[in-house]
């Protein structure tokens, strides 16, 4: 164990075992002494949020019972059993906590006669001084009320003295003039009393609520220093592993390779990172383990530090080489000539390949002219807490939201909008080599939430039995078709076609409001389907989160883990969206993966942001440190997938991309539950929202109405002995995949023949 003093003598901090209990025994922990306290907690990296106990040293006795065992008392309320790795270390340790006892002896004797160190304060004294000053209070406004009372009454009866033309009328008033006016002194002087009270009262809390704020702000910058102090010793520590890993590198190359065979450190410079590995689960895993640490900092397990361990070994460190000088083809040409040197049977038999780099989809001319602009959004104030404090820990799809919250979108045209990057699916399909294929399909799985980062506005809930199409065959290569297949819970039925693809994916959106932040997440698996070459991709999407929907600017942040899984050769694809931490050194947004054959051989490492850009590099050459972590070295990187820049004005237009701002465009011919047609989102998109907010309040009253007489029909049904279904959709039916085993509403495949005969008649009427 390291000497990590600080400054001072009595700062001190190291691995101790702590006896636990009689099951445990001792476990070691990560103990941190600093102004007089000794603070332990599971590992480092629980010091930025998790203190597992605390023992103040100025009234405490330190002993020892052996060469390695300290003990340390609180007056019976807390003891601590230690052990150090060695009598050398145990005595530096008694050092260090006998200076630090000697120093918090210091600190809690009194300098003035009225100043002392004030303990941390407890939550039950700030509640009944609380509750003291409100009783002070209420008596306060209790005898205003008297006065009131009291001085209306007697006013009154000077009013009648006044009005009396006998003198002996008014005599026989005095008596009740004197007792109103006894009334009136007395309920003032209960007034002057209650005010002196409440006065004396708050005199008295100010100074221990002064003392209260000055702790807590002491507190604040211990933390602060702690973080700082944490932040520098990981620094140290990356720099000195990034110099023994490189020098590591440098020095070993493949067994039986030649001196040539490695990279010229003369022309190349490594940058490196960490990539999560494929997990062996053959079933789909989208968690949201790492969801970000604002929204999580209360809900944290106490196993998190065994699940960090867990997790340690299913990553792999990365070391990818960029050329220094030279122009790009140079270093293509290069790394080409290290992937050919390198090259193992796997890729003697499928060949070389050239990952195609990620452009611009060109557009053919002369076709339809879509907008490019919408109405901008108006500027309409609400009362955000009001509506929002009866939705905490609640389904939003099943809370009516005026469209204040949302944007002229509805949900099957957001689904619809995950195409906005369709060209990486169409690159997926002119490769012959699976693995290169599906970095492609990551690229595009990925650029799904390139839309979100400033999308913090709801899209309309889809009504039972609302459609809609976007047929872009003519410029992008594609169309699509959505159906809202169940209300409750909401599932939509997609199915979506390229020239050499078919992608359908049943989606079920479930939301949960927490108060300070919304978490998003996605249900059901997507399906990809490649024509020439017959592969077969799953996967199921992460999880979203909107952040400071009370106080604060919003922000979007995607987290989790995805597994693209290729069901024909068993390739696999891991993803990890890491979670935002205000503690974290890493990129906002980063994502990371690993391509992996069946077999769990890495073939290409993926890393960037799911907002702007994505990367891949092929693997080259795989080791293993010396923790047994394995340690990939690739190529040059190519981008498979960069965002296109936002249209002008876009942060009018609700943060729409160009592909979103024509979604509701209107159309003719399309069925006449398509989602263009929906009234209460038309009437906002153009602005009026009064009259919007109206229309989907009658919208969801016509669809309750339905709900209720299909309900009564199957109650009817029942007891008659007959068997009604409930509610079928028009163009999905419900079927098992053969993939996954499961129930999946699949696509019919009559809609685009019924729109060219314009044979709607069995949409029904959904709208007003």
């Amino acid at each position: 164990m390291s000497d990590n003093r600080s400054v001072h003598q009595s700062n001190y901090r190291g691995w101790l075992y702590k006896w636990t209990n009689y099951l445990r025994g001792y476990q070691k922990r990560w103990f941190v002494l600093q102004n007089g306290l000794l603070s332990y907690y599971r590992n480092q990296a629980e010091m930025a949020h998790t203190c597992r106990g605390t023992i103040n040293l100025a009234n405490a006795y330190i002993h020892t019972e052996d060469a390695n065992t300290i003990v340390i008392s609180n007056s019976g309320t807390h003891t601590f059993y230690l052990k150090a790795t060695s009598e050398v270390e145990r005595q530096k340790w008694v050092t260090a906590l006998e200076l630090a006892k000697a120093d918090a002896i210091k600190l809690s004797d009194p300098g003035d006669s009225d100043e002392e160190v004030e303990p941390e304060p407890n939550k039950n004294e700030l509640q009944n001084m609380v509750k003291t000053l409100t009783a002070k209070l209420e008596d306060m406004n209790t005898c205003n009320d008297l006065i009131a009372k009291h001085g209306t009454g007697l006013q009154r009866a000077l009013t009648e003295v006044e009005s009396m033309d006998s003198p002996s009328e008014a005599g026989s008033k005095l008596k009740v003039i004197n007792e109103r006016a006894t009334m009136f002194r007395i309920t003032t002087n209960a007034m002057i009393n209650a005010c002196g009270e409440y006065l004396d009262v708050a005199q008295t809390q100010v100074k221990r609520l002064q003392k209260i704020v000055n702790y807590e702000h002491e507190q604040r910058m211990k933390l602060e220093e702690m973080v700082e102090q944490l932040a520098k010793e990981q620094v140290t520590l990356e720099t000195k592993a990034k110099q023994s890993m490189g020098h590591g590198l440098a020095k070993k190359g493949p067994p039986g390779s030649d001196e040539e065979d490695f990279f010229d450190a003369l022309d190349y410079q490594a940058e490196e990172f960490e990539v999560a590995l494929p997990h062996n689960q053959p079933k789909h895993r989208r968690t949201d383990s790492n969801i970000s640490f604002d929204s999580q900092a209360d809900e944290r397990s106490s196993d998190l530090s065994s699940e960090a361990e867990e997790s340690e070994g299913q990553e792999a460190r990365v070391y990818s080489h960029k050329s220094k000088q030279g122009s790009p083809k140079q270093a293509t040409a290069s790394v080409k000539s290290q992937l050919k040197r390198n090259a193992n049977s796997d890729s003697k038999r499928n060949g070389e390949t050239q990952l195609v780099a990620a452009k611009a989809p060109r557009v053919p001319s002369g076709g339809r002219v879509r907008r490019a602009v919408i109405p901008p959004k108006p500027n309409y104030s609400l009362n955000l807490w009001s509506i929002m404090k009866n939705c905490i820990g609640k389904d939003l799809s099943k809370i009516p939201m005026p469209v204040n919250f949302s944007e002229p979108l509805s949900m099957l045209q957001r689904l619809t909008e995950e195409f906005e990057y369709a060209d990486c699916l169409d690159r997926a399909a002119a490769c012959e080599d699976s693995a290169e294929q599906l970095v492609h399909v990551a690229a595009f799985t990925i650029s799904a939430y390139s839309t979100t980062i400033n999308r913090t506005t709801k899209p309309f809930n889809p009504l039972l039995g609302e459609t809609y199409e976007c047929d872009r065959t003519d410029d992008l290569g594609w169309k699509s078709f959505a159906e809202q297949v169940s209300h409750h819970p909401p599932l939509a039925g997609v199915f979506s076609e390229g020239r050499d693809w078919e992608l359908y994916q049943e989606v079920a959106i479930s939301s949960k409001f927490r108060g300070r932040y919304l978490q998003i997440i996605p249900q059901g698996i997507a399906h990809l389907v490649f024509k020439k070459s017959g592969n077969h991709y799953t996967w199921r999407k992460v999880t979203t989160t909107v952040h400071n929907i009370i106080v604060g600017k919003l922000w979007v942040d995607n987290h989790g883990e995805m597994d693209i899984s290729n069901h024909r050769n068993g390739d696999k694809c891991h993803l990890k969206y890491s979670a935002y931490s205000y503690f974290s050194r890493e990129i906002p947004r980063k994502v990371t993966g690993v391509v992996a054959d069946k077999e769990g051989n890495a073939k290409w490492v993926l890393t960037g942001t799911w907002d702007k850009r994505m990367e891949a590099a092929k693997v080259v050459h795989i080791d293993e440190s010396n923790k047994g972590k394995p340690v990939f070295e690739t190529g040059a990187h190519v981008c498979i997938w960069e965002k296109r820049p936002l249209p002008p004005g876009s942060d009018r237009m609700y943060n729409f991309t160009s592909l979103a701002i024509t979604l509701n465009e209107p159309e003719e011919g399309v069925a006449p539950t398509d989602s263009r047609l929906r009234p209460d989102q038309r009437a906002m998109e153009e602005g009026r929202w009064d009259e919007a907010n109206k229309l989907k309040q009658e919208l969801e009253e016509k669809q309750r109405a339905a709900r209720k007489k299909r309900e009564a029909e199957m109650e009817e049904a029942s007891k008659r002995g007959e068997t009604i279904k409930g509610y079928q959709p028009i163009w999905f039916e419900m079927k098992t995949d053969p993939v996954t085993g499961s129930p999946i509403h699949v696509y019919k495949g009559k809609y685009w023949d019924c729109k060219e005969k314009s044979d709607w008649s069995s949409c029904p009427p959904i709208f007003l």
